[in-house]
């Protein structure tokens, strides 16, 4: 049998959650009758190109879409179609932007055409305009997406998602779509002792409380209000530490907050790193306090790590697959998302491994799933 080519869509294959997702796919999916190729929409190199190389994908650079004036992007898209008869699956995770790359894959009759919905957006409303949390550049950015969202259904054959609040989001409260686990390799991320003690050594934290997170330095993930929680535990346990894993156009905004707060020498900005599932290890708590988002896979890999969890209560519950995670309001003060913080017993790690499993968030069943879906396709 020919291998199947499946073209993934993204922005850029940096350690994102829907990224660190189909990779986790992509390592487990027998790649001798799947493979997968990528178009992204940037031209720098990502943290995860090497490894796609590696494992047999092909890797196709355009520019960022204009939403505005999209005839340039119609047209590159085009050529790369003309010139790629062998795409039978177009597997798109621009959520709004899906619109775009399913609109040509329709007009060259390509069979299968997935939009993925990854993320839920607050509408915005007249106060957001007004209030400071996120810019005017964010807030105009919503808006185009939110007028997207209304054509992404027009060309896609099929619609998956994270979870239950983005589909709705993206697809309309019609439960059209499937859902798409964000399954992790539950095996990397269950608690180590050896891990943790050798991790907590390197970086000098093994007499101290230590506070994680994971993500991308944009707005969305509200790493203001993160500081200023991280300010109110410093004054009740000043030895604590907080672990800020990722990268972003706000993490130089950030690193200066952390100075203007003065907790900068108890901040440490971790950058992209491979090392994620030991970093982990090392990490007491969790703290997530987004605005929004879809299902965050590093919640799913947290509970699997044993971690007490603290995420905003913006946040679908669908992520709650253990006792370890709790959700809070972020129009709740700063301290008293401290003290919630500050009364738990971070020493034990619970071994959740099991009920990962259980929850169906274990890759390799889920990988099994979507390779047997693909072939359906083709077949």
């Amino acid at each position: 049998m020919e291998v199947i080519r499946v073209l993934q869509v993204f922005t850029i294959m940096n350690r994102g959650g829907a990224e660190s997702m189909i990779m986790n796919y992509y390592r487990k999916i027998d790649r001798n009758q799947v493979q997968f190729d990528f178009l992204v929409h940037r031209k720098e190199k990502a943290a995860f190109d090497d490894e796609i190389e590696s494992l047999g994908g092909k890797i196709y650079r355009f520019d960022p879409i204009n939403p505005l004036f999209p005839g340039d992007y119609y047209n590159k898209l085009r050529n790369l179609f003309t010139e790629h008869r062998e795409y039978a699956i177009v597997h798109s995770h621009l959520n709004t932007f899906s619109c775009f790359p399913l609109k040509i894959a329709k007009e060259f009759n390509i069979p299968c055409r997935i939009a993925h919905a990854h993320i839920a957006i607050d509408d915005v409303s007249l106060g957001s305009l007004f209030s400071n949390k996120e810019s005017i550049k964010e807030t105009f950015k919503k808006l185009i997406k939110l007028q997207l969202k209304k054509k992404v259904k027009k060309d896609a054959t099929h619609l998956f998602s994270c979870g239950d609040k983005a589909g709705n989001w993206l697809f309309g409260g019609n439960r059209s779509f499937t859902t798409m686990n964000n399954a992790i390799d539950t095996e990397k991320f269950e608690y180590d002792e050896a891990i943790a003690k050798e991790y907590k050594k390197e970086f000098d934290v093994e007499n101290s409380l230590v506070i994680g997170h994971v993500g991308r330095f944009a707005s969305q993930k509200n790493h203001a209000f993160l500081l200023k929680i991280f300010k109110e535990i410093l004054q009740k346990e000043p030895t604590t530490i907080l672990m800020m894993v990722g990268d972003g156009p706000l993490r130089k905004v950030m690193e200066k907050e952390a100075v203007q707060l003065s907790i900068e020498k108890n901040v440490r900005f971790l950058g992209v790193r491979a090392d994620v599932p030991q970093l982990f290890q090392m990490f007491d708590v969790f703290v997530f306090p987004s605005f929004y988002e879809g299902l965050p896979v590093t919640l799913i890999e947290a509970q699997a790590a044993g971690i007490k969890v603290f995420a905003s209560d913006t946040i679908t519950t669908e992520v709650s697959l253990t006792d370890d995670i709790e959700f809070l309001s972020i129009d709740q003060s700063p301290e008293s998302w401290a003290d919630k913080i500050l009364a738990i017993d971070a020493s034990k790690k619970n071994d959740n491994t099991e009920k990962i499993v259980k929850g169906n968030y274990d890759i390799v069943s889920n990988t099994q799933e979507i390779q047997g879906f693909y072939k359906e396709q083709v077949k």
